[in-house]
This record gives C-alpha cells, sequence and structure tokens, in this order.
C-alpha cells in the first residue's frame, strides 16, 4: 500500500515480532518507564492478542491490537459477547495522519478477525476525538454504548498513573 503525500515506498501491516518492540519503543515511546509494546507483545505471545504494526520503509508508523477477548468493560462485553476489540490504534507522528495508514490498520485487523471465523469486531473512540470518530464512521462503525476506560502505567519514577477516559464503543458487523 502507498501512503498518501509521502514518496514512493511501500507500507507492510506485519504482526509484531519479538525483534520489532525495541524499534517501536524507539520510534513511538510509551509514556512510562514499563513498556506498551512489551505488553502487547506479551499478550500477543499469550494468545490473547494480535498486535499489528504498520511500517512504512524500515520505520514503524503506526500500530493496534486485536484483543480476543474483547473490551476490559464487562458492560461492553454483554452488550456484545465474542466481540473482538481494536485498541490502542495510533498513528505516529502525528504528521502521518489522515494519509490512509490507520484505516489500512482497521482493515488488517478485521481480515484477521475474519479469518478466525468472527462475525463483528467493536472499538472504543474517546468522546475529545472526533477525528477518529469520522475515522471509524466512514469505515463503517456505528455506536453500541458509552463507558468508561481504565488502565494504569508506570511513570520513569515508579509511580503507578491510573487514567479514566469516557469513551464510546462500536461496533461493524463484518460480511
Amino acid at each position: 500500500m502507498r501512503v498518501h503525500g509521502l514518496p514512493s515506498c511501500a507500507m507492510e501491516i506485519t504482526v509484531c515480532r519479538a525483534a520489532d518492540v525495541e524499534m517501536l519503543d524507539r520510534c513511538i515511546g510509551s509514556p512510562g518507564a514499563t513498556s506498551f509494546h512489551a505488553r502487547r507483545f506479551e499478550r500477543q505471545e499469550q494468545g490473547l492478542s494480535t498486535y499489528l504494526v504498520a511500517w512504512y520503509g524500515r520505520r514503524p508508523v503506526g500500530h493496534t491490537e486485536v484483543r480476543w477477548g474483547g473490551c476490559d468493560d464487562a458492560t461492553v462485553r454483554a452488550a456484545w459477547p465474542g466481540c473482538p476489540e481494536i485498541n490502542a490504534l495510533s498513528v505516529w507522528p502525528e504528521s502521518l495522519r489522515s494519509r490512509g495508514i490507520g484505516s489500512a490498520l482497521v482493515r488488517a485487523a478485521e481480515e484477521r478477525a475474519r479469518a478466525r471465523g468472527r462475525t463483528a469486531v467493536g472499538l472504543g473512540v474517546a468522546d475529545d476525538n472526533p477525528r477518529a470518530a469520522a475515522l471509524y464512521a466512514r469505515l463503517g462503525y456505528q455506536a453500541l454504548a458509552p463507558y468508561l476506560g481504565r488502565w494504569s502505567y508506570e511513570d520513569h519514577d515508579g509511580v503507578t498513573r491510573e487514567w479514566v477516559e469516557k469513551l464510546t464503543f462500536l461496533v461493524k458487523e463484518l460480511p
């Protein structure tokens, strides 16, 4: 796939390998002392998810994790049981956004869900991120339920930071 507005170079989406984690940390860092990329890769190794990485040339420019057990929020899981979640979609640096990388990552995640026999896939979008919400609507996702997303990380000083964010869970039925 070609990235809009950039010199000719193929973009490729691959399943994360152990050797990719260090490069992801260098190019798309984590806010804390513990690598988000290493945690996602570990979940993949446990069979809980598939961690996809978008590469432009030899550089990672985006990623997302397909969590096969669904959204962490119990209310969302109860409303749509068996629905895997596309989680932590990101394109970096910001100057590469709106060039088709995020759409390609979502499509790759959908293909993997279809290959596993799943009939729908979902994702959470922050209420304060209308740009992402517009992308997901263009890709056919529809609002299912509001919920609070919660996660934590250990910062560089060893302090555990807790995040709570207002989200809406969106679902797309897969043909």
